[in-house]
Formats: structure tokens, C-alpha cells, sequence
């Protein structure tokens, strides 16, 4: 799959909601999400509204790439829920701004002119749209945000199934988002549930129904749905890294290893996170050689050093192995980037060992944690 940017053009309406007479007022914002070459993209994109620092989830994306949330007088953000109808054909809307021309100052475009609009999708870099609006009756255009993909596993986090779904799998998809962002659950997985019953191959809808049925604790559905998503697009990264997770919680080190080899598979490059899973998980199985090369592979990757354990993992290994000077050095690496952590004052007693006493025996593999 060709990577390739996303454009968002949005539109913003500053306007009355409700009974005209009523002191408060609603801005309106809307927009679509568009791929470059004018395509929707085929998964939701999250919209934020950030503010003084603050941000929060205004709205997602439907499957056709439209979006509109308002904003009230006490700062609330409400995703509309018809994205599709732009908050300006409104009916009370148009009777209010029908009934007077008078524009007068608003507390909230106001307090909006320091806000940013922003989208955000996995794999991709999110550049900022700054909101302003200077009245109610205010109609104008934000311009356009650009999400650049950090790298090609932009293009993994994204399924290509998506494009064929029927109508009736696309509504049913976007009533389930709505339902997600709203958690209501039992309406979230009836109406994904619908979706893939129409389109069995609509990937990113099993994926979702899948992380529903997380939230009701039904965790062999969770893991059914997740597998059936990786079925029908093996080169849709997300379950492959849910599965992994859940396997390294669930301590099923033979599932981790699969999941995380098949997700390294995809993507040597980008994910630090699956290295760690990988040697953990062969380290379990007694895999030292294996483990090793995961943990070496994951430091390489990890150009920005988001993934400290590591450094953990692999100055275990090479404790396991006898090579005590270099696994304190991965050790003193650990509590370097997360002093902090919870067993730091266990790995502290470690490197204390290996500093002093070269001849301390290794732990055994018990020693891994995740």
C-alpha cells in the first residue's frame, strides 16, 4: 500500500443553537477528512480540540471522512451526531440567523481564539489548525491540516478492506464509533456486530468489536474478533500488536512470540515495543539466542529510547549468559532512562552485584518481567 498523506479542510460556523432568545450560545465546527488524492481515509480519525494546554476528544471521523462537533457557553465539546450535515443547515439555526443580522461578541469565540483543532491517527504526525472564530455568526474556513506519516507503518495502521464495504456495513461501522465514543457498549458491539455479519471482511470493524468486547470483559470474544481481523487483512498491524499485548499479560509466551514475530514480520523498522514482547516471550521458551537478537533488535530501533525495558531484558539475557560487564551496562542504561521505575530498587541490587562481584551467578529466567 502507497503511504500518503491525509488532508482534513474544515470548516467552522460560529452560531445560536436552540430557541432564539435563549443568552447561550453554541460554536459549531465541521470538516472533512480527506487522503491526498481525495479519497476518504479508511479508518476514524480522532478530532481534538486543544486549548491553554488542554486537550480534549471533540468528535471522530465517519467512513465517509466527515466530522462536526459544537462547543457550548461552559466549554463543552458534543460531537454531532449526523457528521455528515453540516452544523449550518441546522433548521433552528437557519430560523435564528434568518430572524436578525445583529452580530454581537461571543465569551466563547473569545475564549476559542487560543484553541487548535487537530487530528490524530495512528502512524501519522498531526500538524495543529489554530480555531478562530471572532463571532456568532461567524462562517470561515480554518484551512487545511496535513497528517505526514511518521513512516511506512502509517500505511499498516490502516486497512484496506475498508474501501469495498457496503453501505449498510459503513452505517452500521459509524453507529458503532458513535456508540464507542459514548461507551455504550451493548450498542457498540450490536452495531458492529452488524457490520461484519453484512461485510465479514471489514477488518477495522472486528478490530473495534473486539476492543468492545475488552470493555464487557468478555476476553475470548475480544480475541476471537481480534483474530478475525488479522484474517481478513494480515497486513492491518492493530491486531497484531492487541494480540501481543494480551498474550504477554496473559503470560501464553507461545502466542506472544507468534503475534510479535508475525507483527515484526510486517514491520522490521518502526515497532520497539514488539521487539520487547518477542524476547521476553523466547526468553520464557528458553530461547536465549532468539531473545537476545529481539532485544538487540528493539534497541536499534528505538532511535528515541521510548522502550527502556530493553535495556532490562537484554541485561538479563546477557546475565543469563555470564557476560556480566555488558549486562551491567544495559542494566545502569535501564535505571538511567527509568529511574523511577517499579523495580528499580531491585535492579539497583543487580548492578550493585555485577559492579562488585563478578563472579555472582546469574538469576534464572524467572528473573523476566513484562
Amino acid at each position: 500500500m502507497r503511504v500518503r498523506a491525509l488532508v482534513i479542510s474544515l470548516t467552522v460556523l460560529a452560531g445560536i443553537s436552540g430557541v432564539w432568545g435563549q443568552t447561550e450560545k453554541v460554536v459549531f465546527v465541521s470538516g472533512d477528512v480527506r487522503l491526498e488524492d481525495g479519497t476518504a481515509p479508511p479508518d476514524a480519525v480522532q478530532i481534538n480540540r486543544a486549548c491553554n494546554g488542554r486537550t480534549t476528544i471533540a468528535a471522530r471521523t465517519d467512513t465517509l471522512g466527515h466530522f462536526a462537533f459544537s462547543v457550548d457557553a461552559a466549554g463543552n465539546t458534543t460531537a454531532t451526531a449526523d457528521a455528515g450535515q453540516a452544523p449550518n443547515q441546522a433548521e433552528d439555526l437557519r430560523m435564528a440567523l434568518n430572524k436578525t443580522s445583529t452580530q454581537y461578541t461571543n465569551p466563547i469565540t473569545t475564549a476559542l481564539r487560543d484553541c487548535e483543532v487537530q487530528a490524530v491517527l495512528s502512524g501519522f504526525r498531526t500538524e495543529s489548525v489554530r480555531l478562530s472564530v471572532r463571532d456568532t455568526a461567524d462562517d470561515g474556513r480554518l484551512g487545511t491540516i496535513i497528517l505526514h506519516p511518521l513512516s511506512r507503518s502509517g500505511s499498516l495502521t490502516i486497512s484496506a478492506t475498508t474501501a469495498a464495504a457496503p453501505v449498510a456495513a459503513k452505517k452500521a461501522y459509524d453507529k458503532g464509533m458513535e456508540s464507542i465514543a459514548k461507551e455504550k457498549w451493548d450498542m457498540a458491539e450490536s452495531e458492529l456486530t452488524k457490520a461484519v455479519t453484512i461485510y465479514p471482511k471489514f477488518a477495522i470493524a472486528w478490530y473495534h468489536l473486539g476492543q468492545v468486547r475488552q470493555k464487557r470483559n468478555a476476553q475470548a470474544g475480544a480475541i476471537e474478533a481480534w483474530n478475525e481481523a488479522r484474517k481478513q487483512d494480515p497486513k492491518y498491524v492493530k491486531p497484531y500488536e492487541i494480540l501481543a499485548a494480551v498474550a504477554d499479560r496473559q503470560q501464553d509466551w507461545a502466542a506472544a512470540e507468534q503475534y510479535s514475530r508475525e507483527w515484526l514480520q510486517l514491520d522490521p523498522d518502526d515497532f520497539a515495543a514488539a521487539y520487547l514482547i518477542n524476547a521476553i516471550a523466547n526468553a520464557r521458551l528458553n530461547r536465549i539466542e532468539a531473545a537476545e537478537l529481539a532485544a538487540r533488535g528493539g534497541l536499534r530501533v528505538d532511535k528515541d529510547r521510548r522502550v527502556p525495558r530493553l535495556n532490562y531484558v537484554l541485561g538479563l539475557i546477557l546475565m543469563e549468559k555470564q557476560q556480566y560487564a555488558e549486562s551491567a551496562k544495559y542494566l545502569h542504561a535501564y535505571l538511567e532512562l527509568a529511574p523511577n521505575a517499579h523495580d528499580a530498587a531491585m535492579v539497583r541490587e543487580q548492578v550493585a552485584k555485577l559492579d562488585h562481584q563478578a563472579e555472582a551467578g546469574p538469576p534464572t529466567l524467572n528473573a523476566f518481567v513484562s
